[in-house]
């Protein structure tokens, strides 16, 4: 599945680092950057994908435009290094997630409804995003990543759904 790591491999245990300054301006880290969004385009179910998923044990993951919907889309805030979630709402719903590391496995958890983060952007630049529904599950799913968490650790009625359970 386009070089995404799945569970059981280490990587996706590990609290990820943060990534350098000094870095973010390098060409290594816009190859994988731009790695990175080719993966996740070409992943049709897939909305985000966080560096360890890649085997990268860093602090970066990219949104694609699937996410946003029909607002428009502010390309450099696709990409979101070293993010730190700064708010989180005491309202939380239950979500229907799964995971492009977890193939075809889904289940019920609960996340904050709405979630703030700031984060730099590929150019170094720092932003704050808000999020609410997908996006605040995106962003808390993407974190958890980093952190070395899996959705399938906290959530519950889990089911695995094959591609021909899918079509009918």
């Amino acid at each position: 599945m386009n070089n995404i790591i799945q569970i059981g491999i280490d990587v996706l245990r590990k609290v990820s680092l943060p990534v350098d300054i000094q870095g973010i301006k390098t060409v290594g880290l816009s190859r994988l950057i731009k790695h990175m969004r080719a993966i996740l385009e070409s992943s049709p179910d897939g909305v985000a994908l966080a560096a360890p998923q890649i085997g990268k044990n860093i602090r970066l993951f990219v949104v694609s435009p699937r996410a946003y919907g029909d607002k428009p889309l502010n390309k450099e805030h696709s990409v979101f290094i070293n993010p730190v979630i700064t708010k989180r709402s005491k309202e939380k719903h239950n979500f229907e997630e799964g995971c492009l590391s977890v193939k075809d496995v889904y289940g019920q958890i609960t996340r904050a409804s709405k979630i703030t983060v700031t984060a730099l952007d590929e150019h170094g630049t720092k932003f704050t995003r808000g999020g609410s529904g997908l996006l605040a599950e995106i962003f808390q799913h993407e974190i958890d990543h980093l952190d070395g968490i899996l959705f399938v650790d906290t959530a519950t009625k889990l089911r695995k759904i094959t591609p021909n359970d899918a079509k009918n």
